[in-house]
């Protein structure tokens, strides 16, 4: 299991949100990190839904997504990427760049999302600094430019040289013992030799001169269009160069960028309203059984009471209770602005990539379902208890968690995840949350394509003799479960004029 990254945590005690790391405003301490809330989160030490926080630091408001570092959960972290304006990758100084971060980058750079990258945990032992940013270059194929750079490493550590403020910032294992910054213009003075010792200030010399000579300085308009990612080293746990980082974060990080429809280019100064559900979260309160659509601001200004479009159902609708997040603890807002995010109390209007506005009839793109990698067939295991599994599957299929597939030859319901792990999240929390159990049955799938075709003839008469291996997904579109990767060459090979899609937006 990947643990849980504390920089969250920091970023919000360093914003004023949480006064304990782990704790919530009202001072009550959780042994948890406060972004994990639901129960099996607290119990597996990981996160396993992406969390929606916010928090002002130096007169700026910052909307924080939490998404979950687990490679099985990726497809919610892919997600939630339509809905922010920048990234902060975290990178462990002694794993590198891990595959999950790889796919993350992908997507980043493919929306041209600005990214910083944090190298974590460097008061343990790991990798070269040198080699860690060649490595980032090679896997995540984007330019880096290092702010910060550490004066000894692992055990030696003894603080972060502050290329961004010209600063030394001390790191103390003894958290009771805090040394001020040290302002340092000019690294050739010999004060630096004083505070750091001869040996650790002349390699220090002798590594920034090459930083300063291989890396090109630092260009906020090529780190905003996603050409470069400046890169800060420090341990989030010890709370050590955080607030550096969100000190340059807040100086640089972008104010909400343009968005797209399938109509046109939105800019987030218009005067009108439009946003979309990037997020839906069943039982964020076990209790009230209550469900939430996330709203990614992206023009205008929500106003609560008012009347907006939903565009998919063609009719207005007003909220009355709309909500803003820290972690589980929540809040009415009354109004919301271009990158806030905002909590939809939902009862089942709401499916990810609706769009809500003014009037004006607008489609938010770029949020697909990826085709799932892993599949079983879901079976009821207590007949007492049917409609709260029924309605169990279909919140949490809403919540894009995994997908639900109905096969059209023996009408059972299959469920296809991009992980393992999925699988044991929704057998618990259809039991823990919704009071049903089920079972899981191994199926022999390589892959789920969603299917379409302008030769009607040909269409059918695939569908015809694949009938056994045809489905539906939730929203009733054909799907083509290929059992191996020779089948699907086959189908593609055999039938010319059929388009397999291996996401679920085309």
């Amino acid at each position: 299991m990947q643990e849980k990254q504390p920089l969250t945590e920091k970023l919000l005690l360093f914003g004023g949100a949480i006064h304990v790391a782990g704790a919530v405003k009202s001072n009550k301490i959780k042994k948890t990190a406060t972004s994990d809330f639901m129960e099996i989160e607290k119990q597996r030490g990981i996160s396993v839904a992406t969390s929606v926080m916010g928090f002002e630091y130096a007169e700026r408001k910052i909307n924080i997504l939490d998404t979950p570092g687990h490679k099985d959960f990726a497809e919610d972290t892919y997600r939630t990427l339509t809905a922010v304006d920048s990234v902060i990758i975290v990178i462990d100084v002694a794993k590198g760049v891990e595959e999950q971060t790889e796919k993350l980058a992908q997507v980043c750079f493919m929306r041209k999302t600005p990214v910083i990258v944090f190298i974590n945990k460097v008061d343990r032992e790991g990798k070269d600094p040198f080699a860690l940013l060649d490595e980032i270059e090679k896997k995540l194929h984007i330019k880096v430019r290092p702010l910060s750079w550490p004066v000894g490493m692992g055990y030696n550590l003894q603080g972060v040289y502050n290329l961004y403020e010209n600063k030394l910032d001390f790191f103390e294992p003894d958290k009771e013992r805090i040394r001020p910054s040290v302002a340092v213009a000019d690294l050739q003075s010999t004060e630096i030799d004083s505070l750091v010792g001869l040996d650790a200030a002349t390699l220090l010399r002798e590594e920034i001169q090459l930083v300063e000579g291989v890396y090109p300085e630092f260009d906020i308009d090529k780190y905003k269009s996603a050409e470069v990612a400046p890169v800060f080293f420090g341990s989030a746990l010890n709370n050590f160069g955080v607030k550096e980082l969100l000190n340059c974060f807040v100086e640089i990080a972008p104010s909400p960028r343009n968005s797209f429809t399938v109509e046109r280019e939105i800019n987030p100064y218009e005067d009108k309203f439009s946003g979309f559900v990037f997020k839906i979260h069943a039982n964020m309160d076990p209790n009230h059984r209550d469900r939430i659509a996330f709203v990614k601001i992206c023009s205008g200004k929500f106003q609560r009471n008012t009347n907006y479009l939903h565009i998919r159902h063609n009719k207005t609708m007003k909220f009355a209770n709309p909500t803003s997040f820290m972690a589980d603890k929540k809040e009415i807002l009354d109004e919301a602005y271009p990158g806030d995010i905002v909590g939809l109390y939902d009862s089942g209007n709401f499916k990810i990539g609706d769009t809500l506005t003014e009037g004006e009839k607008l489609n938010y793109t770029g949020i697909p379902s990826f085709s799932p990698e892993m599949f079983k067939y879901i079976e009821n295991a207590d007949p007492l208890k049917y409609k709260q599994l029924s309605k169990g599957v279909d919140q949490l299929m809403d919540e894009g968690v995994a997908q639900l597939f109905t096969n059209t030859a023996s009408n059972r319901k299959i469920i296809g995840t991009v992980g393992a792990l999925q699988f044991e999240v929704i057998q618990y929390r259809l039991e823990h949350e919704y009071n049903a159990k089920c079972r899981f049955e191994s199926i022999q799938l390589y892959k789920a394509c969603w299917i379409t075709s302008t030769n009607k003839e040909q269409y059918e008469d695939f569908k015809r003799r694949k009938y056994q291996n045809m489905a539906t997904d939730k929203h009733g579109r054909d799907v083509y479960l290929a059992t191996s990767t020779f089948d699907l060459q086959m189908a593609q090979q055999n039938f010319p004029e059929i388009q397999f899609y291996f996401t679920s937006e085309f």
